[in-house]
């Protein structure tokens, strides 16, 4: 199983760029970033710095959108990067959630979901493709060029266009209940279309927090630092639940109940600890949807994962431990992992 890290490009890039080469030497894979203009610092630069400043580190967005940027700029920034580091970034998408609200625009549909992911895989890969009714090519793209496409989901539609389509399927939550439901449906999606279901890699994202021991006093910390990450899940379930009703079978109840008392989400706080938006989300929930407490018991949930056919586990590391966390996944739990 695969180790990455997820961070915010906050200023200063200086410390996000440190912190992915401490992930390096730690035995991550993967650094990924967040990518909504507005709310951080523009990642495609901050991505050149951590792959001139790494040796084996894939990076890429989780996740970026069809919208803030043409396809072919998108198509040619992950061009560039690679023919500069060779075949090292990875394209997490999904429909562009933060990104566009807070701009005051809609996420993208699905059907332009799958259109850009078209594109930007066939331009970053060499290939001739049409954008909006004209033909394109990226000339200088030479030939071996590679980019995975891996698609964000959750309700049952985008689950299918990640199995249609996708390289690969982003799930951000780590419940294990519904991780086995998702990636059912997307393996099961890949197979009515002809393709081979094994060949989707399986990347599950969500806070970890590593805790000195299970004292109540340590996990009820931890739970507050992720507490965040129930409410940012919650606004992607409101969606679905105003877009397929309640009890309506097409999203599992184990993923609406909870936003019963969610009252709006202000993406001033998106992805924070301390989210005032967040109070709503009760501990069960961070429990299942993160991995909280000592080394064990991180162990012990990456395995169930695994089992599950996870093939990543991407850390959310928005919270008060980003290092500690870092050195105990490097120390305690990446040298364990099969």
């Amino acid at each position: 199983m695969d180790i990455g890290l997820v961070l915010q490009t906050d200023p200063p890039a200086r410390l996000l760029i440190d912190r992915m080469k401490r992930a390096e030497a730690a035995g991550f894979t993967h650094g990924w970033t967040f990518d909504s203009a507005v709310l951080w610092q523009e990642p495609f630069v901050i991505y050149s710095r951590i792959l001139a400043e790494t040796e084996r580190l894939t990076v890429g967005p989780m996740v970026t959108n069809p919208s803030t940027r043409t396809w072919e700029v998108t198509a040619s920034l992950f061009a560039t990067l690679n023919d500069m580091y060779g075949n090292r970034t990875v394209c997490g998408i999904g429909r562009g959630d933060s990104a566009m609200r807070v701009a005051g625009r809609s996420p993208a549909t699905l059907a332009r979901l799958g259109e850009a992911m078209h594109a930007i895989k066939g331009l970053a890969e060499g290939g001739t493709v049409e954008v909006d009714g004209t033909e394109m090519h990226l000339p200088w793209v030479q030939p071996g060029a590679r980019l995975p496409i891996w698609m964000a989901a959750y309700g049952p539609k985008a689950l299918a266009l990640t199995g249609r389509q996708a390289d690969g399927f982003i799930l951000q939550l780590a419940d294990p209940f519904l991780t086995e439901w998702m990636v059912k449906a997307v393996r099961q999606a890949a197979a009515d279309a002809g393709r081979d279901p094994a060949e989707l890699t399986i990347c599950v994202a969500a806070p970890a927090y590593v805790t000195a021991d299970d004292s109540p006093q340590a996990l009820a910390h931890a739970r507050e630092q992720c507490r965040w990450f129930g409410g940012m899940v919650g606004n992607h379930v409101a969606d679905l639940v105003s877009r397929y009703g309640e009890h309506s079978g097409m999203v599992p109840e184990e993923l609406t109940t909870y936003i019963k008392e969610r009252h709006g989400y202000d993406y001033s706080h998106h992805g924070r600890a301390g989210n005032p938006d967040t109070t709503f989300v009760p501990d069960e929930v961070v429990d299942r949807f993160c991995l909280i407490g000592p080394p064990e018991a991180q162990r012990a949930k990456l395995a169930e994962l695994r089992g599950l056919g996870v093939d990543q586990f991407a850390v959310y590391a928005m919270h008060d431990a980003v290092e500690a966390t870092i050195d105990a996944y490097g120390e305690h739990v990446i040298p364990t992992l099969p």
